[in-house]
């Protein structure tokens, strides 16, 4: 029994707020400031045995046009077209508006299942609002407190027999549905073998990140093939990260659209600072990280710092310079990116490099097989006889110092994980090997077993610290074997 339930109203009714506590988790932003939404959240909600997907949505505005507002409201009535069910809820503490008025006329005509919430009704103040919702010509509204848990109960209750008749309106379609005809199966069949843990549950984690108006938004609308985030000319219009479920080229994939992140020194707001930080926890969760530049201003000192980050979180690293239909000359454009890359990040020295164009699609092909492979070499292992004897050849090839006149000794190397790849070598005073003998090891880690890119995890530990006997005392002979001695 599965449906989705779309959840509308005007701006700061409380919608992400109901949309937090359906799924049982923070995955909205909420403030006070109206209008923090603006693009289409989905999330896995529960009440009781329901099991539904729920889609917050951003504040129905009265504007038309192709402002800002009215490619919002587009965006949201297009939700509720798609929708199962709408929730529309109204403040009942503001009681009811005109607005309210023409969106439930609009309602009416856009989706057939239809119930209304008073929000913000816990107490005597919302109690006259409540009152008012009748007028609205949508049934009994249900009184709800999204922030308190209240009123739950009754939105099961007025939930539970919609949902009934969706699945056997369901059942009857399959039922009538003519038998399907014998298909050779070989060809849906041929998976690829590098990518055997990827699948419709467990899909490749990616984050777009950018600085703000770098056309994340685009090209992300561009790669699943709708119109499913809200773009436009203005700068910082994504405030939260959306995640977009698709199968791009038979991969599947779940990519988490960012706010645009600018310098610390820049951001002022509270509401850019929450948008900056969800950012960062969709870097976090994800396994590829692909960095949007704009080809007119590539890798700006914030660009850098974006790329520093996903290093340092251990994510596998793609670069991807948008807007490239604008560029005139792309010889010359495309070997100033390359030297400017190899140059200003030499920490992800053989990461992918891939031109596109979210408006027009061009390279799109090129970036999906980027982040397969940028993906692929962040799972790599290399086994323990291969890195040793790559570890001697090293050694032999560039003997480590010898401070105070004792050369340093390097004994034994393993990779004890993956995504990313990250070794250990057993080493006599590790503390000891200067960082320009450990960059020597990791760059030749990343030639002889084909780690372009990937971030790589090198620890020297010494060996001694597995020793259980290290620190204990010789023990003292007894006095039998004393006496024996004496003998």
């Amino acid at each position: 029994m599965s449906f989705t339930l779309a959840i509308v109203g005007r701006p700061n009714v409380g919608k992400s707020t109901l949309f937090n506590r359906l799924v049982g988790k923070r995955l909205a932003l909420v403030d006070n400031q109206p209008g923090v939404t603006r693009d289409l959240r989905e999330g896995a909600g529960r009440l009781g045995d329901l099991r539904f997907t729920v889609v917050d949505s951003a504040g129905l505005e009265e504007a038309t046009d192709d402002s800002l507002q009215g490619r919002m409201r587009r965006l949201t009535e297009r939700a509720v077209e798609m929708a199962d069910v709408c929730l529309f809820l109204v403040d009942a503490r503001a009681g009811v508006t005109p607005a309210d008025r023409t969106f439930a006329d609009i309602l009416r005509r856009k989706n057939a299942n239809v119930i209304l919430a008073a929000n913000k009704a816990e107490g005597n103040a919302g109690e006259a609002g409540y009152l008012d919702a009748f007028a609205l010509g949508l049934g009994e509204p249900v009184r709800l407190s999204a922030e308190h848990g209240e009123g739950l109960d009754e939105l099961y209750d007025r939930l539970a027999p919609v949902a009934e008749a969706l699945d056997a309106e369901r059942r009857g379609t399959e039922a009538e549905a003519p038998p399907e005809t014998d298909v050779d199966i070989a060809d849906g069949e041929d998976e690829d073998d590098s990518l055997p843990e990827l699948s419709a549950t467990h899909p490749l984690q990616i984050a777009v990140i950018g600085r703000p108006n770098a056309g994340k938004s685009t090209l992300i609308n561009r790669i699943i093939g709708e119109e499913r985030l809200l773009t436009g000319p203005e700068a910082g219009i994504t405030r939260d990260a959306i995640s977009v479920r698709t199968e791009w080229q038979g991969t599947p994939m779940r990519i988490f659209d960012t706010a645009g992140m600018r310098k610390r020194a820049k951001i002022q707001e509270k509401l850019e600072k929450l948008s900056v930080s969800d950012g960062l926890r969709a870097v976090r969760f994800a396994e590829v990280v692909v960095l949007l530049l704009d080809a007119g201003i590539p890798f700006e000192q914030q660009d850098l710092r974006l790329a520093d980050l996903a290093e340092r979180e251990g994510r596998a690293v793609v670069v991807a310079v948008n807007k490239w239909d604008l560029e005139d000359n792309k010889q010359v454009k495309l070997a100033q990116l390359q030297e400017a890359f190899g140059r200003l990040l030499p920490q992800l020295k053989g990461a992918p490099l891939v031109t596109v164009s979210g408006l027009t699609g061009r390279g799109l092909d090129r970036l999906h097989d980027a982040i397969l492979s940028a993906w692929t070499v962040w799972n790599r292992r290399v086994s323990t006889g291969r890195l040793n004897r790559w570890l001697q050849a090293m050694t032999e090839a560039h003997p480590p110092p010898a401070p105070g006149g004792r050369r340093l000794k390097l004994r034994y190397m393993t990779q004890i994980k993956t995504r990313p790849p990250a070794f250990v070598i057993m080493a006599s005073q590790p503390d000891a090997f200067p960082d320009s003998y450990r960059r020597y090891l990791v760059g030749g880690l990343r030639e002889a077993f084909d780690l372009p890119g990937t971030p790589i995890r090198l620890t020297l530990r010494d060996q001694g610290d597995k020793n259980p006997f290290k620190d204990r005392k010789k023990a003292q002979p007894s006095a039998l074997r004393k006496h024996l001695g004496k003998a």
